[in-house]
């Protein structure tokens, strides 16, 4: 496995194999083939899904002149026409969450298996689905760091709503109304209503894994996520390993794939990631995340300071605490 370093380092914690994946070339193996293929097919649209986003400017102008002039019939017009194919636009994204999430289950059955004795084979024998999973989770965390940066998504969407709503209880037709039905509307409103949905999708998603699958240790789950863990932050912290990478994009994609993980084990394992029995080195992940420039990382801060379920509890090392002050 000449892409593969095995890595013993020492923390506070018991020592544990790291490994080193190499998250640019992974190819699958015959035996990883099937379901790679299967989550290959939604990761290729998870690229278009971003660019539409970055894209999204909303339709903030249009809806501010129609709520000034609500007697002027030509700018209600224009502003429903304007808001109905971002709708569309935001549904598509919410059912991509779906996707993704089914994406996530057929990779953790794999990952999680007990093909091996140890859970930590997988992601040493498995790397091209590793490096799927990571992917899933940088996409996450850059589409909600996205969609936290952009108020339009949420207006729009109300906006809709709103006008549907009165265009009903008017008995006008309304174009468009197929799009979303109410109870998919609901839906895409809870979803949107979060401040980091696709982040939500995903650690409800881990935790429905988990419990619909009692037969596998919940251990399975949770040392996968604190082993990738563990493989992005020796590969962030030691200059040796880190000058492997053949582009400095792969810094920014390990640092999100760390926090990810992060979060989903916080929700999954039951004391979460920030407890002394955690098998996470939160300071020392922590302190990877603080040695990058500060403007780089904010977000990913900020995504461990509001979207844990665990780093509030009064079990949690109050160094820990002050460094995510």
């Amino acid at each position: 496995m000449g892409n593969l370093l095995k890595v013993l380092t020492c923390t506070d914690l018991e020592q544990e194999p790291n490994f080193f994946l190499d998250f640019e070339n992974a190819q699958p193996t015959d035996a990883e083939r099937e379901v790679w293929e299967q989550v290959d097919v939604v990761l290729k649209d998870a690229k278009g899904i971003l660019d539409e986003l970055q894209a999204y400017k909303g339709a903030g102008q249009e809806i501010r002149e129609a709520i000034q002039n609500p007697s002027d019939e030509a700018l209600q017009e224009q502003a429903w026409a304007a808001v109905v194919p971002l709708v569309g636009r935001l549904k598509k994204f919410y059912q991509f969450s779906q996707r993704l999430e089914a994406a996530l289950h057929s990779l953790l059955r794999a990952l999680t298996s007990e093909t091996y004795d140890d859970p930590t084979q997988h992601l040493e024998r498995e790397q091209a689905l590793a490096k799927q999973f990571a992917e899933i989770l940088h996409f996450t965390l850059r589409f909600d760091e996205l969609k936290m940066t952009n108020p339009a998504i949420q207006n729009d969407f109300s906006y809709y709503r709103r006008t549907l709503s009165r265009m009903r209880i008017n008995n006008v037709p309304a174009d468009g109304e197929n799009e979303v039905n109410n109870e998919l509307a609901n839906r895409i409103s809870l979803f949107y209503a979060d401040a980091t949905p696709m982040l939500k999708a995903l650690s409800d998603g881990t935790t429905k894994f988990v419990s619909e699958n009692k037969n596998l240790p919940i251990e399975n789950t949770t040392v996968c996520l604190s082993t990738m863990a563990s493989v992005c932050k020796v590969m962030l912290e030691t200059p040796e390993y880190r000058s492997r990478f053949a582009s400095e994009d792969t810094v920014s994609f390990c640092l999100r794939v760390m926090v990810g993980v992060i979060i989903l084990y916080d929700y999954v394992h039951p004391v979460g990631a920030f407890a002394k029995s955690s098998k996470i080195d939160m300071k020392g992940c922590i302190k990877v995340l603080k040695d990058q420039p500060p403007n780089s990382v904010e977000g990913l801060l900020n995504a461990l300071r509001y979207t844990t379920k665990h780093l509030n509890d009064e079990s949690t090392n109050k160094t820990i605490k002050s460094m995510l002050q």
